[in-house]
């Protein structure tokens, strides 16, 4: 019995102590549950209430996508309204290269959608980078198969493009736009920001797979479209001056050509051109130097177009009357020693051929392109009027035509040199743009009244507002001085003796001046070659165009009246009948 009682005292103290022992755990264990429920609530807590917008906000973060909208660019239109520059609506490919699971397949089915070349698709999807491009501002209908396609990663969107409907027209005034449509070049640069507009955003909620998400976060701010511009040109006369230009390169085999005609009532520029020229949308491979505008950007010495300001600036002065006569040699010495033994040195003026000393009136020596005759009125004017009415008719400043980076030119006079002021009566001593020589042209054909040449006719807001531009005028010599230019002026091209034959017009009374000047080289000197020029105006009663014409480099008839005269006659009896001008009455 007591061995048993024992026994069962024993287990019966086994057993408590073995109950202790669990008993303990359960309460270790029941506490340990009790501190994670406690943290896990706190840290709920902090997750749900304290830190719930800073982590919901992060969250929005991870899956909302922002993208700027790009506006719609503002269209370039001739003055008729037909259009020179406009936006289409092209679609823009792109890759997350992080998404891309087969990079070598995909590569090799966008280039064969695209016509792209597979090796440098697959070096842009094989990247380590999130974001590639893989084709910019492709038409629909080519970039549709892409989009067609189930490969992850790949992405696409709307951009719009730059297009230029004219081609090559105009090039130069136009301009044109880079890759994100930002202008570089012309009125695209010059008016950037009127044609720029304002960008849009999108702000969407996407998943891992670019994809957006149902009924998640969605915003969209409008973009604000760009202003369109009505430019001055009118394309039918554009084309008739470029056809003109590109026959008279042909014919004389000169470098380039280039043509202005403006509208002298209102200083409207209804033709610019410059060729070579370019085509703005596809320029892979063109000369850069093709997209420069040469009638605003490039000096030259106008030679005796130049004199019309000598003789404008005597006859305003009263210097001369056009019956004034003076008895003109065939040389005039301006520097002691300078004519010695008739060799023409620098201080020697001549005229074109030899002769004996004659009486000219101011009308035989504008008629005869005299310049020793021109010298003599010079003096009579004096050097200070001549630097007066040089500067009066803008000579040395920017006309300030809306075009970037005009050129100013150059009066070369007060510098003491002996020499300049004979120099400057007769065009040389002075550097000019052709835009400058034509607006001085357009001031004696409106009535002695310059007025500021420019480019665009008016801007128009995306509301439809029309803001007219107004040009700056300002009255350099009198009407009566002006029609007695003209009338000189006339007598250049239809005296048997006049130097402009080339530029008559049949039916209608026309009037200008030839220019033939060696080309001068900034740091060389005056090289081989000759820059020669025609510059008028018809009818010459009441001019309704100005024409400026200027051949650089001829290799054949070089001189004004043979390169110049005769693309001016042509181009003045076509506009003329363009624009509906009836002949003069016989």
């Amino acid at each position: 019995m007591s061995v048993q009682g024992y026994s069962v005292a024993g287990r019966q103290i086994s057993r408590r102590t073995r109950t202790g022992a669990t008993d303990y755990r359960l309460v270790a264990v029941g506490i340990a549950l009790i501190v994670a429920w406690v943290a896990i609530g706190v840290r709920l807590f902090q997750v749900q209430v304290v830190r719930a917008d800073e982590l919901a906000a992060m969250g929005l973060d991870q899956r909302l996508t922002v993208k700027e909208l790009a506006a719609d660019r503002g269209n370039i239109f001739d003055r008729e309204g037909r259009e020179l520059a406009i936006t289409v609506d092209a679609t823009t490919i792109y890759a997350n290269p992080q998404q891309v699971t087969n990079p070598e397949v995909t590569s090799t089915l966008i280039a064969a959608a695209l016509g792209l070349d597979a090796d440098e698709l697959f070096e842009k999807l094989s990247s380590d980078r999130s974001f590639v491009f893989l084709a910019r501002q492709v038409e629909w209908q080519q970039a549709e198969p892409v989009t067609q396609l189930t490969q992850p990663g790949i992405h696409w969107y709307a951009e719009p493009k730059r297009v230029y409907p004219a081609g090559s027209m105009a090039a130069q005034v136009v301009g044109f736009v880079n890759i994100d449509n930002q202008g570089i070049e012309g009125l695209e640069y010059e008016y950037d920001e009127e044609l720029s507009g304002y960008p849009g955003r999108l702000e969407a909620e996407q998943d891992p797979g670019g994809r957006l998400i149902t009924f998640g976060e969605y915003d969209v701010v409008a973009a604000i479209p760009g202003s369109d511009l009505v430019t001055t040109i009118d394309r039918e006369i554009q084309f008739v001056a470029e056809e003109v230009c590109e026959d008279t390169i042909a014919r004389t085999a000169a470098q380039r050509c280039s043509v202005v005609v403006l509208d002298p009532a209102t200083g409207e520029v209804l033709a610019m051109v410059t060729l070579p020229g370019f085509d703005p949308g596809n320029r892979s491979g063109a000369d850069p130097d093709r997209f420069r505008n040469w009638t605003a950007l490039s000096v030259f010495e106008p030679g005796s177009t130049q004199k019309l300001v000598t003789v404008a600036a005597a006859l305003e002065e009263s210097a001369v009357s056009w019956t004034t006569t003076f008895e003109v040699p065939d040389q005039i010495e301006i520097v002691d020693g300078a004519c010695p033994d008739n060799e023409e040195v620098y201080g020697c003026f001549s005229d074109i051929a030899p002769h004996e000393p004659r009486i000219m009136s101011v009308k035989d020596i504008v008629t005869r392109s005299s310049n020793v005759g021109t010298i003599l009125i010079g003096r009579e004017l004096g050097e200070k009027n001549l630097a007066r009415y040089l500067e009066a008719f803008n000579y040395g400043a920017p006309t300030g035509i809306d075009f970037p980076g005009e050129a100013a030119g150059q009066i070369n006079l007060a510098n003491g040199c002996q020499s300049c002021p004979a120099s400057a009566a007769i065009g040389y001593s002075v550097s000019v743009t052709e835009l400058q020589m034509a607006a001085v042209y357009a001031t004696i054909a409106n009535d002695g009244v310059w007025v500021q040449p420019h480019l665009v006719k008016e801007i128009v807001d995306g509301t439809g507002v029309r803001s007219p531009i107004d040009p700056k005028r300002r009255e350099v010599v009198s009407a009566e001085t002006a029609r007695v230019v003209r009338l000189l002026l006339q007598s250049v091209v239809e005296s048997d003796e006049g130097t402009g034959h080339g530029a008559r017009v049949s039916g209608y009374s026309v009037g200008g001046k030839t220019g033939t000047t060696r080309r001068f080289v900034e740091g060389e000197g005056y090289s081989g070659d000759f820059v020669a020029s025609f510059i008028g105006m018809a009818p010459i009663e009441n001019p309704e165009i100005v024409v400026a014409v200027v051949v650089d480099a001829p290799y054949s008839d070089n001189t004004g009246g043979r390169a110049a005269a005769p693309a001016f006659a042509e181009i003045v009896e076509r506009t003329l009948h363009q624009m509906g001008v009836a002949p003069d009455a016989s």
